[in-house]
């Protein structure tokens, strides 16, 4: 088990790729939205802004020319300190060299991966070797998503053969949806941590009202947690939540409750850091 007594990484995805206004209607798209979600959730406990941007038509974007836009207005309403990681999600529209091609252009302080988009098979993309390569020589900051205990499996594997150089890479484990209305169970999280060695950084998001029972319990586990509409616009009452800063608010006081401090932000760059993820 990890350290229950790490400092807390709590990072925040406000928007995701696919929800919308009529979802929620504080869900931010704009940039100024985002940015101004951003700044109100690093004011209630949010250490890290996980970035999806949207086109003109409110549709997922991987255009560097957005991101630029709204990474401008973030650091310019929420300031330096919030350390922004890019999504590179294909959204089953963006081809790998496309996906790839975002990050080059941007150079950005961190980025996530899924695994399975940029490892679909057995056979491994030379291209990606060499993208992985290219982005931890220049200390971009990396994250990989991953929905299976096999995928934790997966990259533990690419790891040791060196495909991804990286000594403690950063996971996010995403729970399984159960139920005729799709939540996370927190039992799960478990068998996603059988076998996760013990100094590498682990974070956790989950879908539905269980959503921070979840946090909960990585919490006491030594995870961290990420949270937002994104994944979840549901309260543990099933009812919607005003907004991604108020269940910020609710994992800080979790955090508080279970003696974990915040993360600072040097700590933070620290966990998404290739080369070594200590604080």
């Amino acid at each position: 088990m990890t350290d229950p007594s790490l400092p807390l990484l709590i990072a925040v995805a406000p928007t995701g790729a696919r929800k919308r206004k009529i979802d929620h209607d504080a869900l931010p798209i704009e940039p100024r939205e985002i940015a101004l979600t951003a700044a109100r959730c690093r004011l209630a406990g949010a250490g890290m802004l996980h970035l999806h941007v949207r086109d003109e038509q409110g549709e997922h974007s991987l255009s560097p020319v957005r991101y630029r836009e709204v990474l401008q207005a973030v650091r310019t309403v929420a300031g330096s300190e919030l350390l922004v990681q890019i999504s590179t999600e294909a959204c089953g529209q963006y081809s790998l060299e496309q996906q790839m091609a975002t990050v080059r252009n941007l150079k950005v302080d961190a980025a996530s991966y899924a695994l399975r988009e940029f490892f679909p098979g057995e056979v491994v993309d030379p291209r990606v070797v060499e993208f992985f390569a290219w982005v931890t020589g220049l200390g971009v900051g990396g994250q990989f998503i991953l929905y299976t205990p096999a995928e934790r499996d997966r990259l533990q594997a690419l790891v040791a053969r060196g495909i991804i150089p990286a000594k403690r890479p950063h996971a996010l484990f995403v729970l399984p949806r159960h139920g005729a209305n799709p939540q996370s169970d927190p039992a799960d999280l478990h068998a996603f941590l059988q076998g996760w060695p013990s100094d590498w950084p682990w974070s956790v998001c989950a879908y539905g009202p269980s959503e921070l029972a979840v946090a909960e319990l990585a919490i006491r586990l030594g995870g961290h947690v990420r949270v937002g509409f994104e994944d979840n616009l549901y309260d543990v009452d099933g009812e919607l939540l005003e907004n991604n800063e108020a269940r910020v608010r609710q994992v800080a006081e979790l955090a508080a409750r279970a003696g974990r401090p915040l993360a600072t932000p040097s700590q933070i760059r620290g966990l998404f850091a290739a080369q070594d993820a200590a604080y």
